[in-house]
């Protein structure tokens, strides 16, 4: 492994041990190159600020899971996604109460937009009111998933899964009739 990677996941692994004690706010990059013996000038050559860490951690944990499992299926993705979080659950609560610019919400969103873009054109086709729906379909979406990981009620991923897809069947099949 190149000393790169070696060097951001202890950056990584120390955010995540800090994020088990205390909020997202409260922790500095001080604090996270404290908790792996490395300096500031080490982290800010891997990383833009604490959010881009945070960031980083869910690109190569989440991306390394979809290769892993080579998924062709949106719903497999998602159900992935789902088990991702749900294993993860604490990391992510923290993560989803950061709010702006460079935001974990942010970047899944980002993330997002051209998978729900591409099954939006595969379901209406080209048209005017497309970036409507999309940007519906993300609102719906990213919203549900929040809801779920910040519920203290822990619903499994299946359940949720299930949820989430007879939600948007019936989106579908009510398009499909529109048509």
């Amino acid at each position: 492994m190149a000393d790169s990677n070696i060097t951001k996941k202890a950056l990584a692994a120390a955010l995540k041990g800090l994020m088990e004690e205390e909020e997202f706010t409260k922790i500095s990059v001080a604090d996270i190159c404290n908790r792996c013996d490395m300096n500031r000038k080490s982290f800010y050559y891997h990383f833009k600020d604490k959010y881009d860490l945070v960031n980083w951690i869910f690109d190569i944990e989440f991306f390394k899971i979809i290769e892993e499992k080579s998924q062709s299926d949106a719903w497999e993705i998602i159900e992935v996604l789902c088990e991702y979080f749900y294993d993860n659950k604490k990391f992510y609560r923290s993560a989803l109460k950061i709010k702006g610019q460079n935001s974990f919400e942010e970047h899944f969103i980002e993330l997002m937009i051209p998978i729900i873009e591409s099954r939006i054109q595969e379901i209406l086709g080209d048209g005017e009111t497309q970036e409507f729906h999309v940007n519906f379909c993300i609102d719906a979406f990213i919203g549900s998933m929040k809801r779920w990981i910040l519920d203290k009620k822990d619903l499994p991923p299946e359940k949720f899964t299930a949820l989430l897809k007879s939600c948007i069947n019936l989106i579908v099949v009510s398009a499909e009739k529109e048509k």
